[in-house]
């Protein structure tokens, strides 16, 4: 699905990645290595050199807006351009959007609440919810589950391996050695400003609902 050669970016690269439809991928490394630099050359967000392309389709072929859509990046810390928390929900279909939230612990009224009064749980939750409503073909997220409780953890964990079982591919980065076994069928490490398999020893999960 996704593949990106040669890419990169400061003093990451020269990377080879490639993602498959339904594939989970954890990616691991002390901090500061370039994770999320790495995952924003990828999404087009930051200057990058190398090549990527989505099911055969070249990222230069297409405007930054178009592959930003299907190769999606989700920040730890996502922005929020308005005061309340519906228009960030944009373009998406609402039934979606409130069975999402429902699914992530969060009531349907949460698109009514006002983004200065969100926990940093809550703003985790909806960055989420946000992402996955836009059904993005390539999803990438940056410590997806730092800020939640294990019941809210858990709830994300398995929306997640939903979203991929529906064909779409997941890069993900995590500190914690135990998720990334058990929500990444593989584990890459950035070191160096380079990318090695790591074995996975995999772990039991609750199925998603």
């Amino acid at each position: 699905m996704l593949s990106v050669r040669n890419l990169k970016r400061l003093s990451i690269g020269p990377v080879d990645l490639d993602l498959a439809p339904g594939e989970i991928v954890a990616l691991v490394g002390p901090s500061g290595m370039g994770k999320s630099l790495l995952m924003r050359a990828i999404a087009d967000l930051d200057p990058n050199e190398g090549e990527a392309t989505l099911n055969g389709q070249s990222r230069a072929s297409m405007t930054a807006p178009e592959w930003r859509k299907q190769v999606m990046y989700v920040p730890a810390h996502s922005g929020w351009w308005a005061d309340w928390v519906e228009p960030h929900f944009e373009g998406a279909m609402r039934s979606r959007v409130i069975e999402l939230l429902q699914r992530l612990g969060l009531e349907s009224t949460a698109l009514g609440w006002p983004v200065a009064n969100l926990s940093t749980g809550e703003r985790q939750r909806l960055s989420l919810a946000r992402a996955l409503a836009l059904n993005p073909k390539v999803l990438m997220l940056d410590e997806p589950t730092s800020g939640l409780d294990t019941d809210n953890a858990e709830r994300a964990e398995a929306l997640i391996r939903r979203h991929a079982a529906e064909g779409s591919g997941v890069l993900f980065v995590t500190h914690d050695a135990a998720q990334a076994s058990r929500l990444g069928e593989r584990v890459l490490r950035l070191k160096d400003g380079q990318l090695f398999d790591e074995p996975v020893t995999p772990q039991p999960h609750e199925a998603p609902s």
